[in-house]
């Protein structure tokens, strides 16, 4: 039997992280937790990791497009925090936010890690993001990671 998993480090690899700047009082978290996943267990080096700055979830996929495009990436990292409010917005953005990125990864066979948190109130996006639900910025970087090896092996 030929079984194919990924292993996480990926030294050469390089990775572009989309970051949401709505809700930063999350999302920086989520990004310091992807950050030193990257650099400590992947072992990317600092100038092999990009960052890019977004105002909000809904514009994640867009730039997620464009560095896909540009084949400079083995894998990109979305993050934002979308809570839901009263109105149907929450599940606007959410649910395009994923979508786009689905369609995005397929159509440029580029992994991308969904580190978006989704949750019902500040209080669970607090717990995701680095207290007691762990940080979910950190799996979505072991998540690219993994990805990245799986699709070497792969090609």
């Amino acid at each position: 039997m030929n079984v194919i998993e990924g292993v996480v480090p990926a030294p050469e690899a390089k990775i572009a992280i989309v970051i949401a700047r709505f809700n930063s009082f999350i999302n920086d978290s989520l990004l310091a937790g992807a950050v030193d996943t990257l650099k400590r267990q992947g072992q990317v080096k600092d100038e092999n990791i990009t960052v890019v700055k977004v105002p909000g979830a809904v514009e994640i996929p867009l730039v997620a497009q464009q560095l896909a495009k540009s084949g400079k990436f083995d894998a990109l990292i979305s993050l934002g925090t979308v809570i839901r409010g009263g109105t149907y917005h929450f599940e606007l953005v959410a649910n395009e936010c994923h979508k786009g990125l689905g369609h995005i990864m397929l159509e440029y066979n580029v992994p991308i890690a969904f580190g978006v948190l989704t949750t019902e109130s500040i209080e669970q996006a607090i717990e995701r993001a680095g207290t007691k639900g762990g940080n979910k910025g950190t799996e979505a970087a072991l998540s690219a990671l993994e990805m990245i090896n799986v699709m070497q092996v792969i090609k």
